[in-house]
């Protein structure tokens, strides 16, 4: 009797199921199969392994974006302005106190901070900002992406280390995964040559974690990257937390070419599908992190539902403000009945919980 040799993506999925970790290579052939239903299948058993298969966690929280000025002249970005534009801003301390206030009446328990790269925006500044926040408030503080560490500490005349070690002390509790995009060097090159470099990146988080501090991590595609691009992304992710094991979470989304100028296309990973498969290929690379979130804002809440089924385990957060995205163009909003509703509605019980991934309370 003959048998059929597994085809090359099969081969692959049957060794992740024998506990074999995934190489890039392996992270390729599935990326390049195609066949979002059997990856999409291994990536929910991977995450059925290292989460509670029953829940679906978010969290509520409110993305404040400080600032819209901005230096560093990202291609793909649509939000920030020079300084002297018409429409930039930054925000006063009484207008950022009602927002917080705002959050806490809702039930959240964190503010997300980030904003452009403020040329007259010294450490001072976010010192002074956070220490009042904290004086007023319990609020968790997930500030400051690595891009804008760089930058305070550039602008202020700081190391890397004393910069991180003022914030801390003046109440930063983590550092969000932003301005990653895509963590290899001749993409940034062109998408954003002015921000931070791979090694620079990975350098404040690598700090990050050492002194105790936990971050998240992301990934942009969809711009000029390619399929090799993106596994490069992942792999520069797991040897950090193979490291250090201080990313909480990990996040992806595609390219919202509302505003910016860069340009991608459906064959670079625009489509659904594509999406479904790179959350999938992420559960399966990462597999030492332990969180990945769905990103239904920037793909709607059909596809972030349909992520729960391809190894996201958190729906990230109602975003009570998003502006980013929404300056591209793309504007999807929930809140906590909704986003409970919607976690339900795929057969699993919606949980709350804070940035670090305790539980506030479940649903």
């Amino acid at each position: 009797m003959s048998t059929i040799a597994p085809t090359r993506h099969h081969a692959v999925i049957d060794g992740l199921d024998a506990g074999r970790r995934l190489d890039a290579e392996g992270a390729r052939v599935l990326l390049d199969s195609h066949d979002v239903v059997a990856v999409a299948a291994a990536a929910r058993r991977a995450r059925d392994r290292v989460t509670n298969p029953g829940e679906v966690t978010f969290v509520i929280d409110r993305n404040v974006n400080y600032t819209n000025f901005c230096v560093t002249d990202c291609d793909f970005c649509a939000f920030y302005r020079h300084p002297r534009d018409p429409g930039g801003y930054v925000l006063g301390k009484p207008v950022i106190f009602r927002k917080i206030e705002e959050t806490l009446a809702l039930g959240g328990t964190a503010l997300l901070m980030q904003g452009g790269h403020h040329p007259n925006l010294r450490i001072e500044w976010y010192e002074d900002l956070f220490r009042d926040i904290k004086a007023r408030y319990p609020i968790h503080l997930h500030a400051l992406s690595p891009s804008e560490v760089l930058h305070i500490a550039h602008y202020s005349r700081l190391d890397l280390g004393d910069t991180l070690g003022r914030l801390i002390r003046a109440g930063l509790d983590s550092i969000p995964g932003g301005g990653a995009e895509i963590l290899v060097d001749r993409v940034r090159d062109v998408i954003a040559p002015r921000k931070t470099m791979t090694a620079e990146w990975i350098g404040v988080m690598r700090e990050a974690h050492l002194r105790g501090l936990p971050t998240s991590a992301t990934m942009m595609y969809g711009t000029i990257d390619t399929v090799d691009d993106r596994v490069e992304h992942l792999r520069v992710l797991r040897d950090l937390q193979d490291e250090t094991g201080g990313f909480r979470a990990f996040a992806c989304w595609s390219y919202q070419p509302g505003g910016g100028s860069a340009r991608g296309d459906d064959h670079l990973g625009l489509t659904a599908a594509d999406y479904l498969m790179m959350n999938a290929v992420a559960r399966l690379y990462l597999d030492n992190i332990p969180h990945i979130q769905s990103s239904w804002v920037t793909q709607g809440l059909r596809i972030g539902m349909l992520a729960l089924e391809a190894g996201c385990d958190d729906m990230g957060s109602i975003m009570i403000e998003e502006n980013v995205v929404r300056a591209a163009g793309t504007q999807f909003t929930l809140d906590t009945p909704r986003m409970v509703e919607a976690i339900e509605a795929t057969g699993r019980r919606a949980v709350q919980r804070d940035t670090l991934y305790r539980v506030v309370r479940r649903f």
